[in-house]
Protein backbone atom coordinates (compact mmCIF):
# COMPACT_ATOMS: atom_id res chain seq x y z
CA UNK A 1 0.00 0.00 0.00
CA UNK A 2 1.76 3.24 -1.31
CA UNK A 3 2.36 5.99 1.67
CA UNK A 4 3.06 9.54 1.67
CA UNK A 5 5.00 10.81 -0.99
CA UNK A 6 4.06 7.75 -3.10
CA UNK A 7 0.35 9.53 -3.23
CA UNK A 8 1.81 12.66 -4.73
CA UNK A 9 2.65 11.48 -7.71
CA UNK A 10 -0.89 11.65 -8.86
CA UNK A 11 -2.82 14.20 -10.31
CA UNK A 12 -3.59 17.76 -8.89
CA UNK A 13 -5.77 16.97 -5.55
CA UNK A 14 -6.85 20.70 -5.01
CA UNK A 15 -9.56 21.82 -7.43
CA UNK A 16 -12.24 25.26 -7.62
CA UNK A 17 -12.96 27.43 -7.28
CA UNK A 18 -16.92 25.97 -7.42
CA UNK A 19 -19.83 27.09 -6.81
CA UNK A 20 -21.16 26.32 -2.84
CA UNK A 21 -24.51 27.71 -1.18
CA UNK A 22 -22.99 26.90 1.93
CA UNK A 23 -19.44 28.51 1.54
CA UNK A 24 -20.04 30.95 -1.58
CA UNK A 25 -16.97 30.08 -3.73
CA UNK A 26 -14.95 26.97 -2.48
CA UNK A 27 -11.34 26.13 -3.58
CA UNK A 28 -11.32 22.26 -2.81
CA UNK A 29 -8.79 19.97 -0.91
CA UNK A 30 -8.79 16.39 -1.78
CA UNK A 31 -6.29 15.49 1.40
CA UNK A 32 -7.56 11.75 1.73
CA UNK A 33 -7.43 9.50 -1.68
CA UNK A 34 -10.45 7.42 -2.24
CA UNK A 35 -12.51 5.66 -0.19
CA UNK A 36 -9.68 5.68 3.23
CA UNK A 37 -12.32 6.33 5.20
CA UNK A 38 -13.67 5.61 9.13
CA UNK A 39 -17.84 4.97 7.43
CA UNK A 40 -18.59 3.09 4.28
CA UNK A 41 -21.94 5.13 4.05
CA UNK A 42 -24.32 3.18 2.05
CA UNK A 43 -25.05 6.61 -0.09
CA UNK A 44 -21.74 6.88 -1.10
CA UNK A 45 -20.97 8.22 -4.49
CA UNK A 46 -17.86 6.61 -4.60
CA UNK A 47 -19.09 3.25 -4.06
CA UNK A 48 -18.17 0.51 -1.72
CA UNK A 49 -15.44 1.67 0.75
CA UNK A 50 -12.42 -0.90 0.66
CA UNK A 51 -9.92 1.10 2.93
CA UNK A 52 -11.97 1.74 6.05
CA UNK A 53 -9.93 2.43 9.30
CA UNK A 54 -9.07 4.45 11.91
CA UNK A 55 -5.58 5.06 12.14
CA UNK A 56 -4.32 8.37 11.19
CA UNK A 57 -1.24 8.73 9.05
CA UNK A 58 0.20 10.84 6.64
CA UNK A 59 -1.67 10.90 2.86
CA UNK A 60 0.03 14.23 1.98
CA UNK A 61 2.69 16.10 3.05
CA UNK A 62 1.40 19.68 4.09
CA UNK A 63 4.19 21.93 2.01
CA UNK A 64 2.82 19.73 -0.80
CA UNK A 65 -0.89 20.99 0.02
CA UNK A 66 0.14 24.44 0.25
CA UNK A 67 2.19 24.34 -2.90
CA UNK A 68 -0.70 23.24 -4.83
CA UNK A 69 -3.26 25.51 -3.22
CA UNK A 70 -1.18 28.13 -3.86
CA UNK A 71 -0.82 27.37 -7.56
CA UNK A 72 -4.90 27.27 -7.82
CA UNK A 73 -5.15 30.39 -5.89
CA UNK A 74 -2.60 32.66 -8.54
CA UNK A 75 -4.40 30.88 -11.39
CA UNK A 76 -8.10 32.20 -9.83
CA UNK A 77 -6.25 35.55 -8.96
CA UNK A 78 -5.04 35.78 -12.76
CA UNK A 79 -8.70 35.28 -13.87
CA UNK A 80 -10.64 37.75 -11.50
CA UNK A 81 -12.12 34.68 -9.92
CA UNK A 82 -13.19 34.95 -5.85
CA UNK A 83 -12.25 32.66 -3.30
CA UNK A 84 -14.34 32.54 -0.10
CA UNK A 85 -13.41 29.65 1.02
CA UNK A 86 -10.29 26.98 1.17
CA UNK A 87 -12.29 23.67 2.00
CA UNK A 88 -11.05 20.30 3.01
CA UNK A 89 -13.67 18.17 1.23
CA UNK A 90 -12.09 14.88 0.32
CA UNK A 91 -12.95 11.42 -1.12
CA UNK A 92 -12.60 10.28 2.61
CA UNK A 93 -12.66 11.49 5.80
CA UNK A 94 -10.42 14.46 6.40
CA UNK A 95 -9.31 13.76 9.45
CA UNK A 96 -7.98 10.69 8.84
CA UNK A 97 -5.49 13.15 7.86
CA UNK A 98 -2.32 13.24 10.95
CA UNK A 99 -1.31 16.43 9.26
CA UNK A 100 -4.57 18.21 8.56
CA UNK A 101 -3.77 20.40 11.41
CA UNK A 102 -0.14 21.73 10.20
CA UNK A 103 -1.97 22.36 6.76
CA UNK A 104 -4.54 24.63 8.19
CA UNK A 105 -2.54 26.86 10.15
CA UNK A 106 -0.20 26.89 7.11
CA UNK A 107 -2.96 28.11 4.92
CA UNK A 108 -4.12 30.66 7.46
CA UNK A 109 -1.48 32.75 5.83
CA UNK A 110 -3.11 33.27 2.93
CA UNK A 111 -5.78 35.36 4.25
CA UNK A 112 -8.61 33.05 2.82
CA UNK A 113 -10.93 31.72 5.32
CA UNK A 114 -10.47 27.59 5.94
CA UNK A 115 -13.57 24.94 6.35
CA UNK A 116 -13.57 20.90 7.12
CA UNK A 117 -16.45 19.49 5.78
CA UNK A 118 -16.15 16.18 8.69
CA UNK A 119 -18.64 12.74 10.00
CA UNK A 120 -17.10 13.57 12.76
CA UNK A 121 -16.45 10.06 13.95
CA UNK A 122 -12.49 10.94 15.28
CA UNK A 123 -13.60 13.83 17.47
CA UNK A 124 -13.37 11.38 20.03
CA UNK A 125 -9.21 12.03 19.82
CA UNK A 126 -8.34 15.44 21.26
CA UNK A 127 -5.41 15.55 18.90
CA UNK A 128 -8.43 16.15 16.22
CA UNK A 129 -10.79 18.23 17.87
CA UNK A 130 -7.01 20.63 18.53
CA UNK A 131 -6.35 20.06 15.08
CA UNK A 132 -9.36 21.21 13.89
CA UNK A 133 -10.09 24.06 15.92
CA UNK A 134 -8.32 26.46 13.66
CA UNK A 135 -10.76 26.19 10.84
CA UNK A 136 -13.53 29.06 10.37
CA UNK A 137 -16.24 27.14 9.28
CA UNK A 138 -16.80 23.17 10.04
CA UNK A 139 -19.62 20.73 8.96
CA UNK A 140 -20.14 17.89 11.12
CA UNK A 141 -21.79 14.61 9.98
CA UNK A 142 -24.98 13.76 12.09
CA UNK A 143 -27.33 10.85 10.09
CA UNK A 144 -28.79 9.11 13.13
CA UNK A 145 -29.28 9.16 16.99
CA UNK A 146 -29.62 5.52 17.38
CA UNK A 147 -26.91 2.97 17.02
CA UNK A 148 -28.89 0.42 15.03
CA UNK A 149 -29.53 3.43 12.52
CA UNK A 150 -26.07 4.32 12.95
CA UNK A 151 -24.46 1.19 12.13
CA UNK A 152 -27.56 0.94 9.35
CA UNK A 153 -26.79 4.01 7.02
CA UNK A 154 -22.92 5.18 8.33
CA UNK A 155 -21.45 1.27 8.77
CA UNK A 156 -19.14 2.56 10.73
CA UNK A 157 -15.14 0.76 11.62
CA UNK A 158 -15.61 -1.91 14.19
CA UNK A 159 -14.19 -0.20 16.90
CA UNK A 160 -16.49 3.05 16.47
CA UNK A 161 -18.77 4.21 19.38
CA UNK A 162 -21.83 6.29 18.68
CA UNK A 163 -22.26 7.41 22.24
CA UNK A 164 -18.82 8.43 22.54
CA UNK A 165 -18.86 10.06 19.22
CA UNK A 166 -22.01 12.56 20.30
CA UNK A 167 -20.22 12.95 23.71
CA UNK A 168 -17.64 14.25 21.50
CA UNK A 169 -19.32 16.43 19.12
CA UNK A 170 -20.95 18.29 22.27
CA UNK A 171 -17.33 18.88 23.78
CA UNK A 172 -15.84 20.01 20.22
CA UNK A 173 -19.26 22.25 19.70
CA UNK A 174 -18.57 24.44 23.07
CA UNK A 175 -15.03 24.45 22.00
CA UNK A 176 -15.47 25.74 18.30
CA UNK A 177 -15.78 29.46 18.10
CA UNK A 178 -16.20 29.21 14.19
CA UNK A 179 -19.10 28.78 11.89
CA UNK A 180 -20.57 25.47 13.07
CA UNK A 181 -22.73 23.60 10.48
CA UNK A 182 -24.44 20.48 10.59
CA UNK A 183 -25.75 17.72 7.41
CA UNK A 184 -27.95 15.07 7.65
CA UNK A 185 -28.38 12.78 4.85
CA UNK A 186 -31.99 11.35 4.76
CA UNK A 187 -32.03 7.85 3.22
CA UNK A 188 -35.54 6.54 2.24
CA UNK A 189 -36.86 3.92 4.86
CA UNK A 190 -33.28 4.43 7.25
CA UNK A 191 -33.52 7.72 8.59
CA UNK A 192 -37.30 9.18 7.81
CA UNK A 193 -39.49 8.46 10.37
CA UNK A 194 -40.67 10.72 12.63
CA UNK A 195 -39.52 9.52 15.72
CA UNK A 196 -35.69 8.99 14.67
CA UNK A 197 -36.36 12.33 12.81
CA UNK A 198 -37.31 14.20 16.36
CA UNK A 199 -34.23 12.12 17.78
CA UNK A 200 -31.44 13.55 15.41
CA UNK A 201 -33.17 17.37 15.58
CA UNK A 202 -32.88 17.39 19.42
CA UNK A 203 -29.45 16.21 19.82
CA UNK A 204 -28.53 18.66 17.31
CA UNK A 205 -30.14 21.51 19.10
CA UNK A 206 -27.91 20.65 21.79
CA UNK A 207 -24.83 21.60 19.20
CA UNK A 208 -26.43 24.95 18.54
CA UNK A 209 -24.90 25.14 14.94
CA UNK A 210 -25.09 28.10 12.59
CA UNK A 211 -26.69 25.93 10.30
CA UNK A 212 -28.13 22.58 9.79
CA UNK A 213 -28.28 21.16 6.53
CA UNK A 214 -30.40 18.71 5.25
CA UNK A 215 -29.16 17.00 2.12
CA UNK A 216 -30.82 13.88 0.10
CA UNK A 217 -28.88 11.57 -2.26
CA UNK A 218 -29.01 12.67 -5.59
CA UNK A 219 -25.58 10.89 -7.21
CA UNK A 220 -25.70 6.74 -7.85
CA UNK A 221 -25.33 5.48 -4.00
CA UNK A 222 -22.82 2.23 -2.55
CA UNK A 223 -26.02 0.16 -2.44
CA UNK A 224 -28.68 -0.01 -4.63
CA UNK A 225 -31.49 0.17 -2.58
CA UNK A 226 -30.90 3.41 -1.48
CA UNK A 227 -33.14 6.15 -2.78
CA UNK A 228 -33.66 9.59 -1.66
CA UNK A 229 -37.44 10.18 0.10
CA UNK A 230 -39.93 12.55 -1.86
CA UNK A 231 -40.61 15.93 -1.14
CA UNK A 232 -43.01 15.39 1.61
CA UNK A 233 -40.80 13.44 3.53
CA UNK A 234 -38.55 15.85 3.03
CA UNK A 235 -40.80 18.89 4.18
CA UNK A 236 -41.45 16.41 7.03
CA UNK A 237 -38.08 16.39 8.53
CA UNK A 238 -37.38 20.34 7.83
CA UNK A 239 -40.57 21.25 10.06
CA UNK A 240 -39.30 18.91 12.93
CA UNK A 241 -35.68 20.73 12.40
CA UNK A 242 -36.82 24.41 12.52
CA UNK A 243 -38.81 23.67 15.32
CA UNK A 244 -36.16 22.75 17.51
CA UNK A 245 -32.64 23.91 15.83
CA UNK A 246 -33.40 27.52 14.30
CA UNK A 247 -31.94 27.83 11.12
CA UNK A 248 -32.38 24.57 8.66
CA UNK A 249 -31.72 24.78 5.03
CA UNK A 250 -32.49 21.66 2.36
CA UNK A 251 -29.70 20.67 -0.16
CA UNK A 252 -31.44 18.87 -2.73
CA UNK A 253 -29.33 19.16 -5.73
CA UNK A 254 -29.64 22.64 -6.23
CA UNK A 255 -27.36 25.75 -5.39
CA UNK A 256 -29.57 28.53 -5.73
CA UNK A 257 -29.18 32.11 -5.81
CA UNK A 258 -29.08 33.85 -2.18
CA UNK A 259 -32.87 34.11 -2.66
CA UNK A 260 -32.13 37.48 -3.98
CA UNK A 261 -34.63 38.63 -6.83
CA UNK A 262 -33.61 37.86 -10.29
CA UNK A 263 -36.24 39.22 -12.39
CA UNK A 264 -37.77 36.11 -13.02
CA UNK A 265 -40.42 34.94 -10.08
CA UNK A 266 -39.98 31.55 -11.67
CA UNK A 267 -36.39 31.22 -11.21
CA UNK A 268 -36.96 32.78 -7.47
CA UNK A 269 -39.07 30.44 -6.18
CA UNK A 270 -37.44 27.58 -7.68
CA UNK A 271 -34.34 28.56 -6.04
CA UNK A 272 -36.06 29.79 -2.57
CA UNK A 273 -38.31 26.40 -2.38
CA UNK A 274 -35.14 24.30 -3.16
CA UNK A 275 -33.54 25.38 0.07
CA UNK A 276 -36.95 26.48 2.02
CA UNK A 277 -40.03 24.83 1.83
CA UNK A 278 -42.62 27.50 1.86
CA UNK A 279 -46.01 27.95 4.06
CA UNK A 280 -49.05 28.93 1.64
CA UNK A 281 -49.05 32.56 3.59
CA UNK A 282 -45.83 33.06 2.90
CA UNK A 283 -45.37 32.18 -0.74
CA UNK A 284 -48.56 34.52 -1.14
CA UNK A 285 -46.67 37.55 1.13
CA UNK A 286 -43.73 36.78 -1.27
CA UNK A 287 -46.00 36.89 -4.82
CA UNK A 288 -48.18 40.11 -3.15
CA UNK A 289 -44.33 41.78 -2.91
CA UNK A 290 -43.48 41.13 -6.39
CA UNK A 291 -46.66 41.80 -7.91
CA UNK A 292 -47.06 38.83 -9.04
CA UNK A 293 -50.21 36.53 -8.93
CA UNK A 294 -51.16 32.97 -7.74
CA UNK A 295 -51.22 31.45 -11.01
CA UNK A 296 -47.55 31.34 -11.02
CA UNK A 297 -48.05 28.60 -8.52
CA UNK A 298 -50.92 26.84 -10.30
CA UNK A 299 -48.84 26.51 -13.48
CA UNK A 300 -45.17 25.53 -11.72
CA UNK A 301 -47.47 22.75 -10.25
CA UNK A 302 -49.17 21.89 -13.12
CA UNK A 303 -45.36 21.54 -15.35
CA UNK A 304 -44.36 19.06 -12.52
CA UNK A 305 -41.49 21.87 -11.07
CA UNK A 306 -43.42 22.40 -7.73
CA UNK A 307 -44.97 20.30 -4.99
CA UNK A 308 -47.75 21.14 -2.83
CA UNK A 309 -47.64 19.12 0.02
CA UNK A 310 -50.01 18.94 3.14
CA UNK A 311 -48.04 18.96 6.97
CA UNK A 312 -50.16 19.06 10.01
CA UNK A 313 -53.09 20.89 8.48
CA UNK A 314 -50.88 23.47 6.77
CA UNK A 315 -49.90 23.44 2.75
CA UNK A 316 -46.76 24.22 2.20
CA UNK A 317 -44.66 24.24 -1.38
CA UNK A 318 -41.47 22.92 -2.29
CA UNK A 319 -39.47 22.34 -5.36
CA UNK A 320 -39.82 18.86 -7.33
CA UNK A 321 -36.44 17.38 -6.70
CA UNK A 322 -36.49 16.03 -10.21
CA UNK A 323 -36.99 18.78 -12.03
CA UNK A 324 -33.75 20.86 -13.54
CA UNK A 325 -33.35 24.03 -15.15
CA UNK A 326 -30.55 26.20 -16.48
CA UNK A 327 -30.60 28.17 -13.12
CA UNK A 328 -26.72 29.03 -12.39
CA UNK A 329 -25.86 29.80 -8.51
CA UNK A 330 -24.13 33.62 -7.89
Amino acid sequence: MPVGKNFELLSSIVYGPVPSRRLGQSLGINNIPPKYCTYSCVYCQLGKNKQIGIDRREFYSPSFIVKQTMEKISEAMEKNERIDYITFVPDGEPTLDINIGTSIQMLKDTGIKIAVITNSSLLTEKTVRKDILGADWISLKIDSFKEDKWHAINRPYKSLNIKEIQEAMIKFAGQFSGHLATETMLVDGFNTNPEELDRIADFISLLKPHTSYISIPIRPPAVKKVSAPNEAVVNMAYQIFIEKIGRVECITGHEGNDFAHTGSIVDDILSITSVHPMREDSMKSYLSETGDDWEVITELIQENKLSEIEFNNKKYYLRKFGYCDTIQPK
